[in-house]
């Protein structure tokens, strides 16, 4: 334990005055909540003011949300802390100076996972901007998933070398990982546990008092800054696992013609002492910003953090990145079936409209991070189709026309395939949509098994589904 960080920080006392530097799903959410908090007096919203995303500095300040879809609370909470004087947004980074804590909740993603090399660009920014203005006994926390390794590595290395000042003697660092889901984002930050990892006994205290005021019912994990980051990037691994193996059990289903959702639920019904049983669901893809990246920051984590040889089986790849390329296949396996359904009303990819339901990767969202409906528009397009893309949330996307108005993207479209389970498409009435798209035998592909197939199959679709082998082959 340094005495002299521990010093510096009763003379400066209690946690009074916060930043969070990046304004996306994870820092405004946080933000508002520390702001709410009455052991709090200010937040600052740190943003930059750029040609893409400065725009969020005005409807912040505005108390406006700029995340899009249905996010419960968190409009209300910012013109709440907004009005009340305690949140603003700035672009003017030298504004750190006046804090007693700091958070950064900027994305990391992979340049490329073939050779584990994450773009740790906009992150290094932030820290850099974090180490140039902060005082002695500022609390630096990195809430971004990074690579283990990187808390006591990179980021104690660009602080110390930009402040002047030394980790664990003169400020404190750590790191505090977000654990949330979009559409419920103000929901998971004070329900969930929260990790907590310092690079020492202070800066772990220190963290603690940050983080316990905003969680009602979570409480909070104390452990080292590695741990932290081990715990945050193998969390998301197993889930993507999980969904692999769900994914995998489908694809299985398909090919001995039986229906996955059918031995989903009796995989689900052992219940009992000792007995876990937790499946997940099978789909058209994984997206988002976490779980399409996080399983190669802890592949990664053994060369940075990693301090003797890893014990593995020889010539076996790993199991999480297997999980990786299994999730990556399925919007390739949507177009295979998409390819199969079209067979069988006698035309081909190549001349036929597409219509994607569902640009977010997650229902009832605008989060289209790494969506996998990029992926499947991708192959159709380069096999010679005509796309056209619906979403009620997403109102754009770089490069990419997305519209709202479900009628004219389904017009003339030899097939209608569904990414995303927005509560919209679980009403789709077949019939309807039949009529809507004006073909013979339109087709159906559901990626996320919110249709009922014997209605559409009635109303004359050729129906292909995700893990759907009892209906696949249906009689036309």
């Amino acid at each position: 334990m340094s005495g002299k960080l521990q010093s510096i920080l009763e003379e400066r006392g209690p946690i009074k005055k916060i930043g969070v530097i990046g304004m996306g799903y994870v820092g405004i959410p946080a933000a508002a909540l520390f702001a709410d908090s009455p052991k709090f007096d200010h937040v600052l919203g740190f943003q930059r003011n750029s040609p893409t995303s400065g725009y969020k500095i005005d409807m912040l300040n505005n108390g406006e949300s700029p995340l899009k879809g249905e996010e419960p609370g968190l409009e209300d909470l910012l013109g709440r802390v907004v009005n009340a004087g305690k949140f603003e947004c700035t672009p003017d980074f030298s504004r750190i100076s006046e804090l007693d804590a700091v958070a950064l909740a900027i994305q990391t993603p992979f340049k490329d996972p073939k050779d584990l090399l994450p773009d740790f660009g906009a992150l290094i920014d932030g820290i850099r901007n974090a180490g140039k203005y902060m005082k002695p006994g500022t609390l630096v926390v990195l809430e971004s998933t990074i690579t283990p390794g990187t808390t006591a590595g990179m980021a104690k290395e660009i602080l110390e070398e930009e402040s002047g000042f030394v980790a664990g003697e003169d400020f404190a660092l750590a790191h505090a990982p977000e654990r949330v889901m979009v559409g419920r984002l103000l929901k998971n930050i004070q329900e969930h546990d929260r990790i907590v990892g310092g690079i020492d006994e202070p800066s772990t205290k220190r963290a603690v008092e940050l983080y316990e005021p905003v969680l009602t019912k979570g409480k909070v994990i104390p452990m080292t800054a590695t741990a932290a980051e081990v715990t945050k990037t193998a969390e998301n691994t197993f889930r993507d696992l999980q969904i692999a193996a769900a994914n995998q059990l489908a694809l299985y289903c398909e090919a001995m013609g039986i229906n996955v959702y059918d031995v989903r639920a009796g995989i689900d019904s052992l219940k009992g002492e000792g007995i876990t049983r937790a499946i997940l669901w099978p789909g058209a893809g994984v997206g988002g910003h976490c779980l399409t990246k996080d399983t190669y920051h802890l592949e990664r984590g053994i060369q940075i953090a990693g301090q003797q040889p890893l014990d593995f089986p020889q010539d076996v790849r790993s199991l999480y990145v297997t999980a990786r390329h299994v999730n990556d296949f399925m919007p390739t396996h949507m177009y295979h079936l998409t390819e199969q359904a079209l067979d069988r009303t006698g035309k081909s990819v190549k001349g036929s409209k597409v219509a994607i339901l569902g640009w977010a990767f997650i229902n009832d969202s605008d989060d289209a991070r790494n969506t996998p409906s990029e992926i499947y528009r991708d192959i159709v397009m380069n096999a010679g189709s005509k796309v056209e893309i619906h979403d009620p949330h997403v109102l754009n996307y770089p490069g990419v026309e997305i519209s709202q108005d479900l009628e004219s993207v389904v017009k003339d479209a030899d097939v209608v395939a569904i990414f995303a389970g927005h509560k919209q498409y679980f009403g789709l009435d077949a019939e309807k949509l039949k009529e809507l798209t004006g073909i013979d035998k339109p087709v159906v592909v559901d990626g996320r098994n919110v249709i009922d197939p014997d209605n559409f199959i009635e109303a004359g679709f050729v129906y292909k589904g995700i893990g759907r082998g009892d209906k696949n082959n249906h009689l036309m």
